[in-house]
């Protein structure tokens, strides 16, 4: 553990402490201000901030009570009248409007994927930032989009029959990102720009050009012959690279090496769910990642094919536009950086008192102290002057506000003009999908995201109702009426509200990274919802996820939506009870093991590893990749159905146990893996994977933070 040394009248660990100096040293601010600031902001906030959380603990005591008396499917009116009763359930605010200024393009005005990586990997950062260009013709042909076996198996060296249906694919997108006034890209032996405008040689001697000139964005190299042509569609870039002496190149009529896409336009850099962050030296790596990120000096030093590369940030690109003039395409997504939630303190400083500080405090003055190299210097991120912070798990429209002043408070200390703090709210919590339009409300002058996550959401579902009933199993869950209102809501309260133009609407994330032939057969949906972005789980994953963007306009489809149907608050209210007939014991033991297979492969390499997202298999063997939210969902589940006798304890640690074993199996190959129950005994890991279960209703919100950190803690410490 850290040492702490004296800042005002704080105890503040060593590598905070460092961190912040080295950022102060840097911009000319004076530590003892800037201590004594941040002393003002701990001692004046936090208690707001524990009187939040002593509501939230007030409104579910209410809940379970309600609940308990009146167990099953809740009466919708009788429900309305409860909730505004103990005050859950705000009053519709007459009208929402939001002005938020200065916010990127990408985030404002266009569509496209959304990475979420743990900030702590500074490969996956990296990874992710460099993801807003990608390889269409590597993610066709190095994944399951293009069939895997017969002859299109990619086999050991290249196939020319795979690299075939892969070109093919290429071409179609490009003849809908932008279509010939005659023929087919498919056709074309070969591309020039003349008079500004793009010209197209077709195979049979024929000459065209674009259908609508204006898709033509620009090139490089020589205009006679260009080593790349973009295009523009639905305001992303499309880039054709010309090369005659590559490897596909020169098999191609046009000289085609590659078709790369505008992909990962925005990135969340994430300090919450995907980390295992649990003490001071875990925060300082993540808040100097994201300062390295800020100033662009981040690197990674990876062995790839026997080799040592050092990664680091891509530089933006310039391009000749069809005028003649030199035009810059940004290199690398825009990045968000999620901070935690308002629930949990650390003793990474401690206050006047000696008792930890609210981790989101520190993480909002931090973070934003890590951006000043980007306001201040390379601009390379907030071109618009901002930054970009996403807060998560916020229990409605005061603590929306309380962030709000938090965030205002981080701009007086470090000198920055009103309103340069973003926000991004995460509507995962049952209290904030009910009162949205308020949510917004109380930031409607920062707001730059909103967006649904069916893991998390419904998670909170099950510990708000746990007493109402025993619930669905996942799978079910997820086609409920409760879940179709939840994304609906989600877009329409956005687009009621004025997002439009000021910040993102945005979908959760699919969470197969090696099934994208599923996701591009599916999340085609999240488009066609009127979400202008949706995660997803890679920088392939985002290139594939990005062919959507084309093939539908999220903003035409926004504009089609009806109109919030105030009558669907209802149905949002009506908790995915399940009946007994639901409930066989098939289903039951089914869904046991899932789950308990699920939490062990995620919680043993959370707390002996201190990985917080990785890709886990599954109790199939396919790997999902998980991360607290899914072992949120998992663990509420068991736990209510442990609470209404479903499943007994007994069967619980039956589960566990025999589990354990297969996930000792699945995790054979990695060299630093401890065994679930060595020697017979319990390990750290199996010890938290049962409480989750066993203390699921206690906890708080069915949070798994309190239990993690707490076991994470005592492994770094040595415990077996």
């Amino acid at each position: 553990m850290s040492r702490h040394l004296s800042r005002a009248d704080l105890a503040v660990a060593e590598p905070i402490a460092q961190f912040a100096e080295e950022s102060l040293e840097r911009h000319g601010l004076d530590p003892e201000s800037f201590w004594t600031g941040v002393s003002a902001i701990v001692h004046e906030l936090g208690p707001r901030n524990a009187e939040l959380l002593a509501e939230r603990e007030t409104l579910q005591a209410a809940l379970d009570a309600h609940h308990r008396a009146r167990p099953g499917a809740p009466d919708p009116a009788q429900t309305r009248a409860f909730l505004t009763e103990i005050g859950y359930l705000h009053p519709e605010p007459a009208a929402v409007t939001v002005t938020t200024t200065d916010v990127a393009p990408e985030i404002a005005e266009l569509a496209g994927p959304q990475l979420v990586v743990p900030l702590l990997n500074a490969r996956f950062a990296l990874n992710a930032a460099n993801a807003r260009w990608g390889s269409l013709y590597d993610a066709l042909y190095g994944t399951d989009a293009i069939p895997l076996d017969g002859e299109l198996a990619p086999g050991d060296r290249y196939n020319a029959a795979r690299g075939a249906a892969v070109i093919a694919r290429g071409r179609a997108l490009i003849d809908t990102v932008a279509p010939l006034a005659a023929g087919s890209h498919a056709q074309a032996v070969g591309y020039r720009v003349d008079g500004g405008a793009l010209r197209v040689e077709l195979g049979d001697g024929a000459r065209t050009e674009l259908a609508d000139p204006s898709g033509f964005a620009g090139f490089l190299g020589d205009p006679e012959t260009p080593d790349s042509v973009f295009l523009r569609h639905h305001g992303l870039h499309v880039e054709i690279v010309v090369d005659r002496s590559g490897a596909i190149g020169a098999t191609d009529p046009a000289g085609v090496q590659d078709v790369v896409l505008e992909s990962a336009l925005t990135t969340i850099m994430d300090l919450e769910d995907s980390v295992a962050a649990v003490d001071a030296d875990d925060k300082a790596l993540g808040y100097r990642n994201w300062r390295g990120l800020m100033d662009g000096s981040l690197a990674e030093d990876v062995a790839k094919n026997g080799r040592t590369i050092r990664r680091t940030l891509h530089p933006d690109r310039t391009i000749t536009a069809p005028t003649g003039e030199a035009v810059t395409l940004p290199g690398r997504s825009v990045l968000f950086v999620r901070n935690v939630g308002h629930l949990m303190r650390t003793d990474a400083v401690l206050d006047r008192d000696g008792a930890p500080i609210g981790e989101g405090i520190l993480d909002a003055i931090m973070t934003s102290l890590g951006s000043l190299d980007d306001l201040h210097g390379t601009r390379a991120n907030s071109r618009t002057g901002s930054v970009y912070i996403v807060k998560p798990k916020m229990h409605g429209p005061d603590e929306v506000a309380f962030t709000v002043e938090l965030f205002e408070r981080v701009e007086r200390l470090l000198g920055l003009p009103a309103r340069t703090v973003k926000i991004g709210i995460m509507d995962e919590e049952r209290r904030t999908s009910v009162n949205l339009a308020a949510c917004i409300a109380a930031a409607s002058d920062r707001v730059v995201f909103i967006n649904t996550g069916f893991l998390d959401r419904t998670g909170d579902e099950i510990h708000t109702s746990m007493h109402a009933g025993p619930f669905l199993p996942k799978a079910a869950i997820r086609s409920r009426p409760f879940m179709q209102a939840y994304e609906a809501r989600n877009v329409q309260a956005g687009v009621a509200a004025g997002l439009t133009g000021h910040a993102q609407i945005g979908k959760g994330m699919w969470a197969m990274p090696d099934l994208m032939h599923d996701m591009l057969e599916q999340k085609i949906g999240h488009v066609r919802s009127g979400a202008s972005t949706a995660w997803v789980p890679s920088p392939t994953a985002a290139t594939l996820h990005a062919t959507h963007y084309h093939l539908a306009d999220a903003f035409a489809e926004r504009a089609a939506l009806p109109p919030l149907d105030p009558a669907s608050l209802d149905t949002l209210l009506q908790p995915p009870l399940a009946t007994p007939a639901d409930l066989g014991p098939e289903v039951v033991q089914t869904e046991l093991a899932n789950n308990a297979q699920s939490i062990l492969g995620y919680v043993v390499r959370w707390i002996d590893q201190g990985v917080g997202c990785s890709k886990v298999p599954d109790i199939h063997d396919v790997a999902l990749m998980e991360d607290r939210a899914t072992l949120r969902i998992s663990s509420q589940l068991l736990a209510n159905w442990l609470l209404h006798g479903v499943i007994t304890e007994a069967e619980v640690d039956a589960a566990l146990a025999h589990y354990a074993a297969v996930v000792d199996a699945q995790n054979a190959g990695d060299p630093g893996y401890e065994q679930l129950l060595p020697e017979g005994e319990p390990g750290v890991a199996f010890t938290a994977a049962r409480r989750l279960i066993l203390e699921g209703a206690a906890q708080p919100s069915g949070y798994t933070e309190p239990l993690l950190h707490e076991l994470r803690r005592a492994k770094k410490a040595g415990a077996r």
